[in-house]
């Protein structure tokens, strides 16, 4: 036991590490004996110079390099100026197949469309045309129509008119030299116009004198009875006032007598004087 405790125990020969040194103390003597070896390798390379005075330097704690300087960042170089060329013309490719074959088809369309149009304009002026034939026709029937029925109308009144002229011959009045074909003849008696006159005078009213050679012409027409129907002043006499008297005096009278024959000629004219 003895042994073992005296081999363990310090030994008396072997330098001992200061109690105070610690790992910076330590880490400084490594640098500093890398600086005596990096010395001594620079005084053995220049031999040849003089000796000079050395001189030692510690620290006592190791210092570190600083970080290197960083370099700023290299200025952009200036975009370029894009430089404006002409633009090449560009030739038209020739057309394919396709583009031809539909070119064509197009083409036809058109024609066939033109060809459509053209028809329904023939068809339509065929239309026209038609219709103002048939209404050209239907004019010309329609006058042919009205041609009959006045040729027929005259014809009838023709027969008419013979037939009476017949019948009146039978019974004529008239004198071997008469051309006449009525039974009698249509003039009224010499003493008719003194007879109407006298039944017209007293209506005749006039509020002025007028001259004595005044004369007017009326025509008057009556009924089979004498009844006037219509009369119209067919010769002024040149004073107004006398002229509207005698028509006023011929509708208050309203009855022509009778002639001799009992027979009212119509129509017949009669001339008024004062």
């Amino acid at each position: 036991m003895r042994i073992a405790s005296a081999s363990r125990g310090a030994d008396p020969l072997r330098p001992q590490r200061p109690a105070g040194l610690g790992r910076g103390a330590a880490l400084a003597l490594v640098v500093h004996g890398g600086l005596l070896l990096a010395l001594a390798l620079g005084v053995s390379w220049r031999a040849s110079e003089p000796t000079g005075a050395t001189a030692e330097l510690w620290a006592a704690v190791p210092a570190f390099a600083a970080p290197a300087a960083v370099a700023p960042p290299p200025e952009p170089l200036p975009r370029p100026v894009p430089v404006m060329r002409p633009e090449a013309k560009v030739e038209p490719a020739p057309p394919r197949d396709a583009e031809i074959a539909a070119e064509k088809a197009k083409r036809e369309r058109e024609k066939e469309r033109e060809r459509e149009r053209e028809q329904a304009t023939k068809a339509q002026a065929e239309k026209n045309r038609a219709k103002a034939d048939q209404d050209e026709q239907r004019k010309k029937l329609v006058a042919a129509d009205r041609a009959d029925k006045a040729e027929q109308e005259r014809l009838e009144k023709l027969r008419q008119d013979t037939l009476k002229r017949i019948q009146g011959q039978a019974g004529a009045t008239g004198g071997p030299t008469a051309t006449g074909s009525a039974a009698r003849d249509a003039g009224p008696s010499a003493s008719y116009a003194g007879r109407i006159i006298a039944k017209v005078q007293p209506n005749i009213v006039m509020t002025g004198s007028v001259a004595p050679n005044l004369r007017a012409v009326v025509e008057v027409r009556a009924a089979p009875d004498g009844t006037i129907v219509a009369r119209r002043l067919v010769k002024s006499s040149g004073n107004k006032e006398w002229d509207e008297a005698v028509l006023r005096a011929l509708d208050r009278t309203e009855v022509l007598p009778r002639d001799i024959d009992g027979r009212v000629p119509s129509p017949m004219e009669i001339g008024f004087t004062p």
